[in-house]
């Protein structure tokens, strides 16, 4: 038995249709089918080397609305989440490729980021964070991701 990779994550998010955005705009996902729930939320997919909506729903969104009368813990309760805080999760990180159109695409959308070069390996690597604060790294390995990195 093993663990193969990371399948999605979840976020509880107060404005789903920023969230949906924030995740277009910086990473190129897109909404796509989600079973029904009583939840409001989206399931956002990754997008094929070739541009095409295809991929998989690596993030998972779930809207929270306290102001409808709900609590977070009982909205948890129907999409049978975890209540309370669910842990110390610093960041998630994907693989990714091409950093310097990425460069231009968190630039041209106004999202902020940072940069740096991992000191004794072949890594370069970018971090931003999602409207609801969770940190998002993408790790790039590939020699010509790499060598963009140094008109930084």
């Amino acid at each position: 038995m093993h663990v193969e990779k990371l399948d999605h994550y979840s976020v509880r998010t107060a404005d789903l249709d920023r969230a949906i955005q924030f995740y277009a705009d910086a990473l190129g996902f897109w909404a796509g089918p989600r079973p029904p729930s009583q939840t409001p939320g989206a399931w956002l997919y990754t997008r094929s080397p070739a541009g095409e909506a295809a991929g998989h729903p690596v993030v998972h969104l779930i809207g929270v609305n306290a102001s409808a009368g709900r609590t977070s813990s009982e909205q948890a309760q129907d999409h049978h989440l975890p209540t309370g805080r669910t842990g110390a999760v610093d960041h998630i990180a994907f693989a990714a490729s091409g950093a310097a159109d990425m460069r231009a695409r968190l630039t041209r959308h106004g999202i902020a980021f940072r940069e740096r070069t991992a000191l004794n390996m072949p890594l370069h690597q970018m971090f931003m964070e999602d409207p609801d604060g969770v940190m998002i790294e993408l790790n790039y390995s590939r020699p010509e991701d790499i060598g963009s990195a140094t008109a930084l």
